[in-house]
Parts: structure tokens; sequence; C-alpha cells
């Protein structure tokens, strides 16, 4: 079993998603969770008991699968969370986005870094309102012309104090 499957399979298993995984240096083996759209809705968030759980759980299968790592890290996504996936693009609409293109789009400046509102998918057409040159323009594209795209972070660091 690849994995990409084995960590998939485990981490969706408890309940939880599988935002996105890496293989670092020196055998790192990093791991990002979330809650599923409707635990997410419910304003859950991932804390540090969840990650011990998803750590403790991962750590068993992979000695049991002989998986090669020395050091395995599971974390939340964070605020800037990576969209990965068609199913982030429609879960996050209407949220500010930065996608990077692998390559630039003609007829829009030839730029290949946009940063807008996602819009509604339609059909596999993935679309971002961005401002342009000439005011607010709509970019079209699909998850196969994406690069890298993350969510832009909402951060208050105004005081609560009433």
């Amino acid at each position: 079993m690849r994995l990409l499957d084995l960590i998939e399979k485990t981490v969706v298993g408890m309940g939880y998603e599988l935002v996105d995984f890496e293989q670092a240096e020196r055998g790192l083996l990093r791991v990002y969770i979330d809650f599923v759209p409707e635990d997410a809705e419910k304003g859950l968030t991932i804390t540090v008991e969840d990650c011990e759980k998803v750590s403790h759980q991962l750590t068993h299968v992979l000695t049991v699968e002989n998986v090669n790592y020395s050091r395995l890290e599971i974390s939340s996504p964070g605020l800037d969370r990576p969209l990965k996936k068609f199913s982030d693009y429609v879960r996050f609409t209407g949220q500010e986005v930065q996608v990077k293109l692998r390559l630039p789009m003609p007829g829009a400046s030839n730029r290949k870094t946009f940063q807008g509102i996602l819009h509604e998918p339609l059909g596999e057409v993935l679309r971002l309102e961005f401002e342009g040159n000439d005011g607010m323009a709509m970019l079209d594209f699909t998850l196969a012309d994406v690069d890298k795209a993350r969510l832009v972070p909402k951060v208050d660091f105004r005081s609560r104090k009433a």
C-alpha cells in the first residue's frame, strides 16, 4: 500500500480529513489534518489532543507496515491552509485565497500569481475574482493549472477589551 493511501486511510478512519503530507529530509514525515467540513462548520478546530491521538495511531500503523521514517509530526493546516483538492475550492467558496498557477495566464497580464475571492466552480472550472489593471476581473482555471493555492489568513490583533 502506498504511503499516502496508508496515512489517508488511518486519518479518515479516525474522523479527520488529511489535508496534506510531506516527506522531508532526514526521515521526517509531516501530516496535516483538519476536521471534516461538517465538523469544521460547527466551529471545531484541531487541538493538540487531536494531533496527539492521530500521532499515536499513525505511529502504530507505520510500525506494523514497516514504513521507514525517523520522526512524525502531526499538525493542523494553519490559518493559511493549502487548497489541494477540488473539494477544498468548493468548501472555501467566498474566502480570500492566493493562487499561483503553473504557467502565466494569457488575458490576465500574463501573471501567474493572483489573490482574490474564490467563487463557486462552474463544473470543473474554478473561478477567482481578483483586481486587475482595469478593475475587478474573473480568472477561470482548472485544478491542473494550479501550482500552489492557500487561504489568505484573517487575523485580528486588536484587543478584546471592552
